[in-house]
C-alpha cells in the first residue's frame, strides 16, 4: 500500500504567505526602479527683448529677488559651481518652502543649474536649470526647466503642474520685464 503524504496545512499556508510577500516585494522594487529611473520634466520658456548678458544680470542679482520675483522670493549663497545656496520658493497657494540645493553650473550669460534633494536622494530630487540662448537682434530665450526623479515624484505630478509650473511662467514674465526695462534705460 502506497500512501502519499500531504504537506501539513500549516506549511501550505506559510508557503502562500511567503509567496504573496515575495510578489509584493517584487512589485515594490519594480515601482521604485521605475520611479527613480523615470524623469518628470517641467519646462517653460520666454523670448526676451534683451541680451543674454542683461538677462543674466537680472537672474544673478538675487538680492533683488524680493522686489520682483514671484517664485524664488529669496536666494542666498555664493554663485559658484559646487556651492550650496539657500532658496525660498513660493507656490501658487502662497506656501513657502526653503531648501538648500547644490550649484552644478554657473555660466554667466548662459546657464544657472542646481540640484535639490529631499532626504538622502532618490526620494524626491529636482535638477533646476535656467538656460539663456542668444537670438537675432540682441534678443534672448530664457528656458526654465526642472527634471524630477525619485520614488515620491509620481505622487506629486499633478501638484507640480498646478502649483509650481505657473510660478515658473510668472517668474519668466517678471524676469523678462525687468531685463527689458534695464535695456531700455
Amino acid at each position: 500500500m502506497t500512501t502519499t503524504a500531504t504537506p501539513p496545512k500549516k506549511s501550505r499556508v506559510r508557503r502562500r504567505v511567503l509567496t504573496g510577500l515575495a510578489a509584493i516585494a517584487v512589485l515594490l522594487i519594480g515601482y521604485c526602479v521605475y520611479a527613480i529611473a523615470h524623469t518628470t520634466v517641467l519646462r517653460t520658456e520666454i523670448e526676451v527683448d534683451a541680451s543674454p548678458d542683461a538677462v543674466w544680470q537680472v537672474l544673478a542679482d538675487r538680492a533683488a529677488y524680493p522686489a520682483w520675483n514671484p517664485f524664488i522670493i529669496s536666494s542666498t549663497g555664493e554663485l559658484k559651481a559646487g556651492a550650496i545656496i539657500t532658496n525660498v520658493l513660493k507656490d501658487t497657494n502662497g506656501k513657502e518652502t526653503t531648501f538648500a540645493p547644490e550649484l552644478l553650473a554657473v555660466e554667466p550669460g548662459k546657464e544657472l543649474r542646481w540640484i535639490g534633494k529631499l532626504g538622502f536622494g532618490g526620494v524626491f530630487d529636482g535638477e533646476h536649470s535656467f538656460r539663456i540662448e542668444a537670438l537675432p537682434d540682441g534678443r534672448s530665450r530664457l528656458i526654465q526647466e526642472e527634471k524630477f526623479n525619485g520614488i515620491a515624484v509620481p505622487f506629486t505630478v499633478g501638484m507640480l503642474d498646478t502649483t509650481i509650473k505657473p510660478q515658473f511662467e510668472a517668474m519668466n514674465r517678471a524676469l523678462a520685464a525687468r531685463a527689458e526695462g534695464r535695456t531700455a534705460r
